[in-house]
């Protein structure tokens, strides 16, 4: 059953939360209990549930859930063959009961005012009245096919700050590195479910590591929706501390966001997308030149980036590092729109 509670009309919203999974026992953990401790105004918070969708996952996250179901009342658990995060999402999505869908990661953990802080954006972004002069317009539009009206073309964005800390990963501040002029990214954001079916939902081609989020917004960038920013919807990101052993990870992880990219580029042949996923001339010279043609990579670089790890700088050592993961990024990009151009 749908929920149509929403504060796009006026009244109060409930909330279905998104979240997929795969192989996150024990920061799930956290993201769960972070969700289940909530304070929010009952007039503009009707409710809310976690939905919950399990891509596979081998560490025994659905048999945890499941045993413990009594504390987590607001979680509803779903489950899928490894399809990747794009068809969890659309899974989870088709299973909400509720008209305004909120994305978080699994490994995201929010403060205790996350869900009034979207509520509060998702109000302030309706403007005087209740609608704002972007949705009379677009109600006279042909996205209008419906005899109803269209809640506000708006959708909210959280804010991601990076930790390492797993013991307390509240704890961590805002640092630049954490800044993020992405335009839709599915770490936190609240939207209404009608603008992701008008848009299409995620494409489930995007099977590898990257881009079914960015993609997705620009379907609903072409359908005129506006981002309201939404700074006091925290969540804090949490990751392990970089050390060596991750860079094969990492480095595939490059690879197949090239990948994903060229798919991107397929479906939105742009400048703008070039820039995105790093295909141009510009970001080709500038790792070549940076990684001096692949020779400074996780080899060459090991015994620097260990130093730095050594001084308890393993956030820095990252940054290095990234030097040359950017590097096998480009690569990666033009290894697959190679591939793409002789299939033609």
């Amino acid at each position: 059953m749908q929920l149509t509670t929403n504060n796009f009309l006026g009244v109060a919203v409930f909330f279905s939360v998104v979240i997929p999974t795969y192989n996150r026992k024990p920061i799930l953990e956290k993201c769960l209990k972070a969700l289940e401790h909530q304070q929010f105004d009952a007039g503009a918070i009707a409710g809310y549930e976690i939905v919950v969708v399990d891509d596979g996952s081998t560490d025994g996250t659905v048999d945890w859930l499941q045993a413990n179901a009594s504390t987590y009342p607001h979680v509803r658990l779903f489950q899928q063959d490894h399809q990747g995060p794009a068809a969890a999402r659309n899974l989870g999505v088709e299973k909400a009961s509720g008209d305004t869908i909120i994305f978080i990661d699994s490994d995201l953990v929010v403060t205790e005012g996350f869900l009034q802080a979207h509520a509060d954006g998702l109000q302030r972004g309706q403007g005087p009245g209740g609608k704002s002069q972007k949705q009379l317009n677009t109600q006279h539009s042909t996205l209008n096919t419906q005899h109803s009206p269209l809640p506000t073309p708006i959708f909210t964005y959280g804010r991601v700050i990076n930790t390492a800390n797993f013991d307390n990963p509240t704890a961590e501040t805002y640092k630049i590195t954490d800044f993020s002029a992405a335009y839709f990214a599915t770490g936190n954001v609240a939207i209404a479910r009608v603008w992701l079916e008008k848009a299409g939902l995620f494409d489930t081609r995007f099977q590898l590591y990257g881009w079914e989020d960015l993609e997705l917004g620009v379907r609903l960038k072409q359908l005129g929706l506006t981002l309201i920013k939404c700074p006091d919807a925290v969540g804090y990101h949490w990751h392990p501390p970089f050390a060596l052993n991750q860079l094969p990870n990492l480095i595939d992880k490059e690879i197949q966001r090239g990948k994903m990219g060229v798919l991107f580029y397929q479906k939105h042949p742009t400048w703008n997308v070039r820039m995105m996923i790093q295909m141009t001339w510009i970001h080709r010279v500038l790792w070549g030149v940076l990684s001096i043609g692949g020779r400074l990579n996780e080899r060459t670089m090991a015994p620097f980036l260990q130093w730095l790890i050594d001084q308890g700088k393993p956030q820095l050592a990252l940054e290095v590092a990234r030097i040359f993961l950017n590097w096998y990024n480009v690569q990666g990009v033009y290894e697959a729109y190679g591939e793409m151009q002789s299939n033609r």
